[in-house]
Order: C-alpha cells, then sequence, then structure tokens
C-alpha cells in the first residue's frame, strides 16, 4: 500500500484563502469518529478507506444513534427463522412454507427527487427479499406529505406516487395496499416508508455470508454508475437545509426491468444451489456488501475495482466503492461452479463478472487489478461492527406536563359543542383510490382484499406448485403521529393495537411486525426521548400480543431548518387467516342489519384528528388497555372467521363518527344512533371523535346477534348496541347530522380536486 501519510485523509486545502473542512468533515465523519478510526487501523486512513468508513458508519447504515435502544423490542418465536440483522425478517407459516418481510424509507431521496426517490425505495426493498430467497409477491407504502394546499407537497406526492406504481408495475409486483396522510409537519420532510413480502420454500432461505476460502464474489446486474454516491450518508444522516436540491446526484436511478431479470436470475441460481451466500447492493454499495458478507462469515476478502463493469468513464475507486447504482447483487460462489452460475446469468440476460475473492483473516483489501496496488485494507468487521454507538441525552420537552394538562376543549370558544360536528367529519373524509387506482394489484392474481380495506388478504399459495393452501396472509400497514407527538410510548403502542385490530376485522391473527421508525434530529434531546418512548410503547404492546418485531428501519434527521417532524413510527403486520373458504366481509353497511360496537369507550379528545383539526394539541392520549385489546381482537377474529357478522370495522382516527361514515358509504346505507344521558352514548365530541384503542364496530344479522352479544360477554368485552341500519343519512345523536350524498361527494372529490389544481412545485 501506497504510505497512508501522503494521503492523510484529515488534510486542510484552501481554495481563494479561506481553508476547507478537513476531508472526514465533508464526508459526515466527527473528530472523534475520525480518531477511532485512526485507533482501529493503528494508522490514519487514506481517502478511500475514510469514504468507506463514512458511508458505513453514517446513521442510516449504522444505526448509531438507535441501536442502545432497538435491543428492547421482542424478537423471538418459535415460528420465527430470521430475525433483525439480516436483509429481511423470515417467518415458518407451515407447510414447509416461509414469509420473508422487510420494510425501509427513502424520505430523503424522495424530498430531492419523488419519482426516482420511490422507485429506488420499491427497487431496494424488493432485492431485501429476493436476497433471502424468496419470491417478493406484495408490496407496500405507508405515504406521507404535505398539506394539499401547498404546491411543492402536491408535486412531491404526485411523484412518489408515479415512482411507487412506474417502478412497481413494471417490475410485476402488486401493490397491496399502504396509507396515505397529507399533514403540515410533512411540509418538508415527507416520509415514503415501502414494504414487501415474499414467498419461498423453506429450503430455499439463504443468509448474507460469504464463507469458503477461495470462494469468489460474483457482482451480478447493472453496471455501477455515478448515482447514488454517497447517498447514505448525504441524504438520510443529516437535516435539511436551503440548497439541498444540489444533492439531486445523490438519488440513484432505477431501472425495473433489470430488476425483473435479476429476481428471475437469482432464484434460479438459488434454486440450483449454485450459490453460498447473497446479499443485495443497497446503501453504501459495494463498501456494504462485501464487508458485511465477509464479515458475517468471519473472513475477509479481496475486491478487484478494474474487475466491476462501469458505465460511466475514468471512475475512481471511491466511486466505485461507494456508488448506489440500482439493481446490483453480490453472490458468493464456488470457483468450479462459476460456469454453471454464468449459464443460467446469460439466460437471463443479466451480467455477471467475478469481482474478488473470499480470504482467511478477515481483512477488506481493495486493489485496482489483481496483484497490482493496495488500494484500501481494513478489518471487515470495523466498517459495521466497529461503527460507534451513542447513547445520546433524551429529555422530555420542557412544556410537556403543561400540554399533557390542556386537554382539547379547553382553548374552544364555546366549548366542543360550538363547532359543527357534521362539518368536523366531511373534512377528515378522503378517498385515496386516486393514488391506489395507480397501482396494479391483482398481479399474481392472489389478492383477495386489496387497498382501501382495514387490511390486506392474500391467497396463500404452495411456493414450488403454486397450488392453494386454503388460508390467507393479512397485511396491515398503519401509524399515527398525532398520537406519538401527544405521547410517544403509549401513540406507539396504539399504533400496534390498531393494526392488529385491522387484522381482525379480515379474521387474521397476528404473526410478526416490521417497523420504520421516522423521527427527527437525534442530536435533539426531544427526539431521543420520542425515539425511545415510542420504542418502549411498542414493544409493551407486541408482547402483549405475542407478536415478534423481526426487521425495521430507523429514519431519523427528518428535520428541515431546525423544526422536526412529528413523530411518526409506522409498522407492517402480518397475520395468518386459517380458512379462507370465505371472502372477509368488510366494512360495508348493509340494509337492516344490527350494528354494535365492541369494546369499552374512553372519554378524551388528546391526539385526535378532531381535535388537531380545532388546532387542539394539548392533552395526552389515553394509555391503551392492551389486555382489553387482545380479548377485543381475538373476539373480532373469531366472529370474522366463523361469519357470524356481515361487516367489521375497526375505530381509529376520526373516532366512531368516521368509522361508521366510512361503512355507510361503503354500503350507500344509512344509520341513525340515539345517544344521550339514557343511553350509554355521549352525546359530544369527545363520544363520537375520541380515538381510544381496542373498538370494533360490527353489522350483524339478527339471527346471529344473541349469539355474539353473550360471546362478548362471556370474554367480558362491553358493546354497545347501535341500532339497524338503513335510510339515506348519517345520524348521531344530536351532534352529527349529515346525509349519505354529502358524504360521498365530499369523500369523493377531495384528493383529486386537490392535485388538479396544480401539480407543479412553486
Amino acid at each position: 500500500m501506497s504510505d497512508p501519510s501522503s494521503q492523510a485523509a484529515s488534510d486542510v486545502e484552501t481554495h481563494g484563502g479561506a481553508p476547507d473542512p478537513p476531508l472526514h468533515q465533508a464526508l459526515g465523519l466527527t473528530d472523534e469518529e475520525f480518531a477511532q478510526i485512526g485507533d482501529l487501523l493503528g494508522r490514519q486512513p487514506n481517502h478511500l478507506e475514510l469514504a468507506m468508513y463514512s458511508v458505513m458508519w453514517s446513521e442510516h447504515c449504522s444505526y448509531k444513534s438507535s441501536r442502545v435502544h432497538l435491543g428492547r423490542f421482542p424478537t423471538e418465536a418459535p415460528w420465527v427463522l430470521v430475525g433483525p440483522g439480516e436483509n429481511a425478517g423470515v417467518v415458518d407459516v407451515g407447510d414447509d412454507i416461509a414469509v420473508a418481510l422487510r420494510i425501509e424509507s427513502h424520505n430523503h431521496p424522495s424530498a430531492i427527487e419523488p419519482y426516482q426517490g420511490a422507485a429506488t425505495g420499491i427497487g431496494g426493498i424488493v432485492r431485501d427479499i429476493f436476497t433471502m430467497g424468496a419470491r417478493p409477491i406484495a408490496l407496500m407504502d405507508p405515504l406521507r406529505f404535505g398539506p394539499l394546499d401547498d404546491a411543492r407537497s402536491r408535486w412531491i406526492a404526485e411523484g412518489v406516487v408515479s415512482g411507487v406504481s412506474g417502478y412497481g408495475n413494471s417490475v410485476g409486483i402488486p401493490t397491496v395496499g399502504g396509507e396515505v396522510v397529507f399533514d403540515e409537519t410533512f411540509t418538508e420532510n415527507p416520509l415514503v416508508n415501502v414494504f414487501c413480502l415474499g414467498i419461498m420454500p423453506t429450503e430455499r432461505l439463504v443468509l448474507a455470508k460469504a464463507s469458503g476460502e477461495g470462494n469468489l464474489a460474483v457482482l451480478l446486474g447493472n453496471s455501477t454508475g455515478r448515482d447514488g454516491i454517497g447517498g447514505v450518508s448525504v441524504l438520510a444522516s443529516a437535516e435539511f437545509a436551503d440548497g439541498d436540491e444540489a444533492k439531486r446526484p445523490s438519488v440513484q436511478v432505477g431501472d425495473p426491468f433489470e430488476e425483473k431479470r435479476l429476481i428471475e436470475a437469482t432464484l434460479a441460481l438459488l434454486d440450483a444451489g449454485l450459490v453460498v451466500g447473497i446479499q443485495d447492493l443497497g446503501g453504501a454499495g459495494l463498501t456494504c456488501a462485501t464487508s458485511e458478507t465477509a464479515s458475517n462469515a468471519n473472513m475477509g476478502m479481496d475486491v478487484d475495482v478494474s474487475m466491476v463493469p462501469q458505465r460511466e468513464p475514468n471512475m475512481s475507486p471511491v466511486e466505485v466503492l461507494t456508488s448506489e447504482s440500482q439493481e446490483r447483487m453480490l453472490a458468493i460462489v464456488e470457483p468450479h461452479r462459476l460456469d454453471d452460475v454464468l449459464a443460467i446469468t446469460d439466460a437471463w440476460e443479466v451480467q455477471a463478472s467475478a469481482i474478488g475473492v473470499v480470504t482467511d483473516g478477515g481483512v477488506l483489501r481493495v486493489f485496482d487489478q489483481a496483484g497490482g496496488e493496495v488500494l484500501a485494507e481494513v478489518p471487515a468487521a470495523t466498517l459495521h461492527e466497529d461503527a460507534p454507538l451513542y447513547r445520546r441525552p433524551l429529555a422530555p420537552p420542557e412544556d410537556l406536563e403543561e400540554r399533557w394538562a390542556s386537554e382539547p376543549g379547553d382553548g374552544l370558544s364555546g366549548g366542543s359543542d360550538s363547532v359543527d360536528q357534521g362539518a368536523a367529519l366531511l373534512a377528515m373524509m378522503m378517498d385515496t383510490s386516486w393514488v391506489y387506482s395507480q397501482y396494479d394489484h391483482q398481479l399474481f392474481l392472489n389478492t383477495v382484499v386489496g387497498p382501501g380495506s382495514d387490511a390486506t388478504v392474500l391467497r396463500l399459495r404452495d411456493p414450488r406448485t403454486g397450488a392453494d393452501t386454503g388460508r390467507g396472509l393479512g397485511l396491515s400497514a398503519d401509524g399515527n403521529h398525532r398520537w406519538c407527538a401527544s405521547d410517544p410510548e403509549r401513540g406507539a403502542a396504539m399504533v400496534v393495537c390498531e393494526s392488529v385490530m385491522n387484522l381482525a376485522a379480515v379474521g387474521a391473527r397476528p404473526l410478526a411486525l416490521v417497523n420504520c421508525l421516522n423521527f427527527g434530529n437525534p442530536e435533539h434531546p426531544e427526539v431521543m426521548w420520542q425515539l425511545s418512548g415510542a420504542i418502549d410503547g411498542m414493544s409493551a404492546a407486541c408482547r402483549e400480543f405475542n407478536l415478534p418485531v423481526v426487521g425495521g428501519n430507523v429514519s431519523l434527521y427528518n428535520s428541515s431548518g431546525g423544526r422536526d417532524i412529528d413523530p411518526t413510527p409506522v409498522v407492517t403486520t402480518l397475520g395468518m387467516i386459517d380458512d379462507l373458504t370465505a371472502v372477509p366481509p368488510g366494512m360495508a353497511l348493509t340494509e337492516g342489519a344490527t350494528v354494535v360496537v365492541l369494546g369499552s369507550f374512553v372519554e378524551g379528545l388528546a391526539g385526535s384528528r378532531w381535535a388537531w383539526d380545532q388546532g387542539l394539541k394539548g392533552g395526552r392520549v389515553p394509555d391503551p388497555d392492551l389486555a382489553s385489546v387482545v380479548d377485543v381482537a381475538e373476539l373480532s377474529r373469531s366472529l370474522v372467521a366463523e361469519s357470524l357478522v356481515l361487516a367489521a370495522h375497526d375505530v381509529s382516527e376520526g373516532g366512531l363518527a368516521l368509522a361508521l361514515a366510512e361503512m355507510a358509504l361503503a354500503g350507500e346505507v344509512g344509520l341513525e344512533v340515539s345517544a344521550g344521558a339514557d343511553t350509554p352514548l355521549a352525546d359530544t365530541a369527545g363520544g363520537w371523535f375520541g380515538e381510544s384503542a381496542g373498538r370494533m364496530v360490527v353489522a350483524v344479522a339478527s339471527e346471529h346477534l344473541n349469539d355474539v352479544l353473550d360471546r362478548a360477554e362471556t370474554v367480558g368485552i362491553a358493546t354497545v348496541v347501535l341500532g339497524e341500519s338503513g335510510g339515506s343519512n348519517l345520524r348521531l345523536g344530536t351532534t352529527v347530522t349529515v346525509d349519505l350524498d354529502a358524504l360521498r361527494d365530499n369523500w369523493r372529490d377531495r384528493l383529486p380536486g386537490a392535485l388538479s389544481s396544480g401539480n407543479l412545485a412553486e
């Protein structure tokens, strides 16, 4: 290796008399981190080595601010085959079938270049799944944007939705669900979370390990270009500031058709048993894939950058090693099987090049032409296992007690009764079919219940034969920034409760959960307090539901100009439907059905959509009774599974009023409910719009009503009979009166009308 002192990575240059910052600072490393690298190497790193550490030690790759907290999640269960730490979690669903699931964020790239940011987010999450040996069969996209009256937010929303559809539809994977939220907290920082699920025979499971000295590291897929260089460190590890549009070159460019070929070639290689280990190339590119696969097997690797196919001339080793060009995989192959590998990749028109060799000793060495000059030489494990681990200060906001004491309604002139509650309900209604109508959600013909329902339902087929197993998979994607801004711990627990209740509405029992933790700047103690509290709340709920967390993602620095987004943990929960003979009933009311609420009412509007729409952000969300939610979810699931209800819909955002409005709209059938002092219902804003966890609305035929009520009473679940559905109005006591035509018109026209008013950024 050339003398490192001649390439001292902390050199300071001057331009026009003003000193530039040291290189390590320009790459996002602190002085302390630079010193730590020197201690690990016993010398100063050269420029290439420093670039490799900078991307691997970035917040996005190393989780250096969050790792200390993530260990509190429950991650084990008898059905968990692979938990956190691999490319995707994997669970056993019986019949020698395994399901892989993963959620990721592409928030920062999507804020800069919405289409490619979202498209490459889809590409990356798909590779996480087939890297494990699973065929990707479903996508979901929980999305959050600024308000609809903001032109730039509309531009971002349209670009992101186009990116998801453009990549997902082209690669041939259905987008079967998600969320769409518009709120001012996401004006400068949209959240683009993407989830993928795959299915495989359990014997095809493969891990990211480069085992076997002398085995070859074979790069599959696209050539390496300059797109995405520094993406994780530049975009996802610092908050946005003015002028960040100049970071547009750090956003990767996707090619879904190359990805499709790569999927088929990779699965063919795995089926043929030609791969020892495999890893996708995402954040930090080749640096990440080579170092992680090597260190996961306690091995090293020699890499020759001259053997990496490059689509641009004169690329430097730094660019080759840190590029995040899409549609690339690194496979570990025995030398005598290379020709067999090339035969399969050639058949699928996928480029394949042997770029390195697995070595003993744990050292990652980079050459420019084998046997030539050593450009970098570092212990592979130090690039990720020795990344900094910060115990950042955490503290609640100084005015927390004052916030919690300010219950909604206290500052509203005339009290909550002075608000036009019908108008308040209409303001919450929005048809999101404009979004999911752009996605093909019927690819593979597995989708039994698609977007727009409480949860998605997929038919479970045998991945070997394609035969229908008679069982189904439920998927629910959920998040609520208002709850978590009110109280991160309680709010995150409520998010898990909502996800489980959504699964119960389609008859699914929860199996596993993945999360995407979207928070602000971790250097702010209040943000770390939010993150820690959310992890505690989510962990407590998951333990109560016996629901292992099998993977996830942390997205920090969702902050602009010193303003952090509201804490927004998002969860996607996988459930099992043991018998899919009958399609779940859905949420549509039918004429003459008896409408019943299962679960207890808890007074309070804190953290509710109603309160925030009135500008009332004080108070504290109610502490969820987790044991009660378990009981309500299980009763609801069994009623759906046994076809004892005609409709089921959980109560969450918007409270009971919005749940009933959605059910009435879905069935084109009205409902009149009596409320007041002589009934179990409080005829107030809190009674109709409160969002306490663990309630389900069911519609029941008369012949099953007593059975449903008796079963609820047997397990100690409170019930309220609201009345029989019918007519053309939704009348909730004296508080809300809206006719179905007004509901329908407002619901149908709001989102398309806002987006059609202009789609160019201001």
